[in-house]
């Protein structure tokens, strides 16, 4: 694996108390999952990025986007470090791809003879 690629680890903790946090808490997650973030556990989501320049770009868009209200923590590691992550309890999660390859199929692999 390359050290070029980057893992931004994004976790939060806003309040949902009354409808209007909770709206806020919505759209902030469908903002994450619109710009590629894929949930780990609830409030603990992450994105591959190509470089730092990505990184620093994302985390200008995350500004943007900051709802005001709670706790919002960004950690970038690479993805070397990133493949290392030891699961304690429960299953590894097959949806997040820990790989280098240029081209990552999710889901169903195409087929190899078209």
């Amino acid at each position: 694996m390359s050290y070029r690629f980057m893992r931004m680890v994004l976790m939060f903790d806003m309040p949902s108390q009354t409808a209007d946090e909770r709206k806020v808490y919505r759209q902030f997650r469908k903002f994450l999952i619109s710009e590629g973030f894929i949930m780990h556990q609830f409030s603990v989501y992450s994105k591959l990025l190509l470089n730092d320049s990505a990184n620093k770009a994302m985390i200008n868009r995350l500004k943007a986007k900051n709802p005001k209200k709670g706790h919002i923590t960004v950690l970038t590691v690479t993805e070397k470090q990133f493949a290392r992550m030891v699961y304690l309890n429960g299953e590894k999660d097959d949806r997040v791809a820990i790989s280098d390859a240029r081209i990552i199929y999710l889901g169903e692999a195409p087929d190899a003879e078209s």
